[in-house]
Parts: structure tokens; sequence; C-alpha cells
């Protein structure tokens, strides 16, 4: 299953991240003055990806459950990478603009469409390492962006086109290559997957219905109202916002960032790639301890520090060697909690339906931190960026603190559930399939669930 399943769906975010945020190495070759944009105009051009990315996400996830995964995917990649290529021969602002609300819509739905999958392949405590691989390539994006943009801006002149638009034009058009093949390379569920053998099927399907304990998993229209009632799920939500507004404002602005502390244009290119690798090994490391350990909660509260320590080291010297220091501990503490958190609140939603519903929810809200995110390093504040380091501060402390609340508050709640249940004579393990069965439309709220903490 990670040999089939994983790799290219970590492709595929490497290019949605890669496309999205490409638009920061572009602004260092030129971008802004051949649109001729000035004042808060590139900002903006940020921030209008974000609403449409976020209106995308939950009617994505239920169309990829209601369709199939391969289709879906591939029917979404074949638009952004359209989006994406034409973005390299807009001639005005307005024009960047209009592109950059498209390829929003178009890219909503991968990042909680491919979450939801996983989950209905790897039992819960196995998701989160699957998770960390697949985002890690956001990391991969944010090195290989650097040195791509480095390159492919070498071909200014070519067909009449600026350095900038090759690099839209021909990530775009590699996009729209992966996506042609993705119909044939995704797999939708166990039970069509050609890898495996009918032995194989069956036990995948023991494994989930093992791990799951046999809660619904068909679609009701009742079950996206569990979701949207659930409180615990709005209070992901708020730290995954906590999580996201650094998260794009590192992948959007670290070249700007690394120019600010005295260096050329190309050298922040380059400087832009050792965090990102960094980061890679971070996330991946992060993924694989909660799983062994199967705590999420300790985890997000530990990569929360090191990206505060990344951000006071930024705001607090004027030394470049200690503020690079800092974009190192910043992506390294940020990027491990976004699978972190997804993995954590997916872990403890019942049921496919809700589940699938509830992370988009929590991707959907987080991804507004994009559209602040936007303004978090405006010109005026360079070279130091008191203002932005600042605010990212603050949200990761939000994100901190209500990690804690609730790694505490599911830790007191899986004690109460023990605690009733023994007072009534019964074990998990004594619970029967006829017991299970009766409680399988309560999802979460089912007495023999037990959440992740």
């Amino acid at each position: 299953m990670d040999f089939n399943i994983v790799p290219f769906l970590a492709l595929l975010y490497l290019l949605s991240f890669l496309d999205r945020s490409n638009i920061g190495n572009a602004r260092l070759v030129g971008l802004e003055t051949d649109l001729k944009m000035k004042g808060l105009d590139y900002n903006v051009a940020l921030s209008v990806f974000f609403p449409w990315y976020v209106a995308a996400e939950i009617p994505s996830n239920i169309m990829m459950k209601r369709t199939s995964p391969s289709l879906w995917l591939c029917i979404i990649m074949l638009v952004w990478g359209v989006c994406m290529t034409l973005m390299g021969v807009v001639h005005n602002y307005g024009g960047l603009l209009a592109v950059r609300m498209a390829l929003g819509l178009a890219e909503g739905g991968l990042f909680p469409g491919v979450t939801w999958y996983i989950t209905s392949w790897y039992r819960r405590h196995e998701c989160g390492l699957r998770m960390a691989i697949f985002f890690s390539a956001a990391t991969l994006a944010g090195a290989f962006g650097g040195l791509l943009a480095r390159g492919i801006s070498e071909m200014k002149g070519v067909g009449g086109r600026p350095g900038w638009a090759w690099i839209f034009i021909i990530e775009g058009l590699v996009t729209i290559v992966v996506a042609i093949f993705a119909k044939f390379v995704i797999h939708d569920s166990p039970e069509t997957a050609t890898f495996l053998t009918e032995d194989e099927r069956r036990e995948v399907r023991s494994r989930l219905k093992q791990d799951r304990s046999g809660l619904a998993d068909e679609f009701d229209k009742k079950y996206l109202f569990d979701a949207l009632k659930d409180w615990k799920i709005y209070v992901h939500m708020f730290i995954t916002i906590g999580i996201y507004t650094p998260l794009y404002s590192i992948s959007l602005f670290l070249p700007t960032i690394v120019k600010n502390m005295g260096y050329t244009n190309n050298e922040s290119q380059l400087m832009s790639v050792p965090p990102y690798v960094v980061g890679c090994f971070a996330t991946i490391s992060g993924g694989y301890l909660a799983d062994r350990f199967q705590k999420r909660g300790p985890a997000m509260m530990f990569f929360c520090v090191v990206a505060i320590i990344g951000f006071v080291l930024l705001i607090s010297s004027d030394k470049p060697h200690v503020q690079y220091a800092g974009t190192f501990f910043a992506v390294s503490g940020i990027y491990p909690n976004v699978p972190m958190g997804v993995a954590w609140n997916g872990n403890n939603i019942g049921g496919a339906t809700k589940r699938a519903v509830g992370i988009a929810m929590h991707v959907g809200f987080g991804n507004l931190g994009g559209v602040i995110s936007g303004f978090s390093f405006r010109s005026k504040d360079a070279p130091r960026y008191f203002s932005g380091h600042g605010l990212l501060i603050g949200t990761v402390t939000m994100s901190l603190v209500l990690s804690a609340f609730m790694h505490f508050y599911l830790k007191a709640e899986n004690k109460r559930r023990d605690e009733a249940m023994k007072a009534e004579g019964l074990t998990l393990e004594s619970y029967t399939e006829e017991m299970k069965n009766a409680q399988r439309e309560k999802g979460d709220n089912a007495t023999f669930f037990r959440y992740t903490v």
C-alpha cells in the first residue's frame, strides 16, 4: 500500500504547493515591474487565492466521495494545471487576479480529499506518517521552487515572454502531464485496487473494521450535520488557522525575507532551499514518532514551541546569520504540524462521511490563514518585518494553547468513558459486534470509541 499509494499522492501535492507558491519566486524576477503592480497589489494577489480555495473544500470532498478519487483528482489537477499555465500569459494585474482566483478554486479539493482518501486505507495510528510523507512534498516544493525558479528564469525573452512567465508556464504544463496519468495510477479503494490479491483485500477490510469499530461509512446528510455541530472540530479549526497562517507566510515570503537580510535575488532563491530540506526531515520524523507513540497533542505542542523560537530569532536580532537560523526553526516547527493536526482531527472523528466533512472544515478554515498571510509581510515593514513576525508568534501561541486544551480534555474524556464502562462491568474487549452495531451511527460519541490524545 505504501509503495502504490503514498509516493504518487506526494507528487500531486508537490505540484500543488509549487503552483500556488511560485509567485513568491516570480516576484524576484520582475513580476511586479512588468505588470505595473504597486503598494499592496502583490499582497492582494496572494490573498485572493484563498477564499476560493476554502470555498471548494467541502463540496469537493463530497464530490470525491460521490464519484471516485481517481476521476475527481484527475479533473481538478487538469483544471489547476491549465490555470497555472494561463498565469504565464497574463499581461496585466487584473488578469493575474482572475487566474489566481481560478487556481484557488481548482486546487481547493486536493489536500482535504487526499487526507480523507488516506484514512480509507490506513488505520488511525498509521495515518500520521503517511500524511506526513504526503505533506513533506510541500517542503520539497519550497526547496525545488527556488532551484527551478533560478534555472527557468534564464529563459527570459524566449517566445517574447519574461522569465517569471516561464516559471508559471512550465510548471503548469508539468501538472497537466501528471494529471493525465493520475486517472490510471490512483486506486479508488482497497476493493478495486489491482495491486492487492483477494486475501490482501480481506486483510485490509479486517484491519479497518477492527480499527474503526464498524462505525457507519455510508453517505447520509445527517452525518454532515453531525460534523457541523461538533465543537471539537471547531477547536481544531482554530488550531489550524494558527498553523496555516505562518505556513503560507513562509512559503510565499521566504525568498523576500532572506533577500532583506542583505542578499541578492539569486542568492535569496538558493538560500531558501536549506530550511525546507531540514523541514522535510522534521515533518516525516514527527509523523513517524506521533504514530509510534499514538500521541499527537504533545507532538503538536513541541513543534509549536520550535516555531515560536524561530520567529523570536527573526524578530529579535538584526544579525543575518541569527535571522537565517530562525528560518530553519520556523520551517521545522510549522510544517510538521500541518499533517499532524489533520491526522489528529481525522483520528477523532467517527464515520467516513462525518470525517470527510470534518477534515474539509478543518483544512478549509485553516486555509483562511492564507488570506491573512498575504498581508503579513508588507513592503513598508522591510527589512525587519516586526509586525509580520509578531503576528506569527501570536498565531502559533494560540495553536499551542488550544492544542494543550484539546490534549487534556480528550485524555479526561477517555478516562470518563473507561470508568463509565467499568461501572457497567464492561471492557473494550467485551463489546460484541452486535453491541457495536447498535451504536454504529453515533460515530465518535459511541461508548466504545476512544480519542487519540
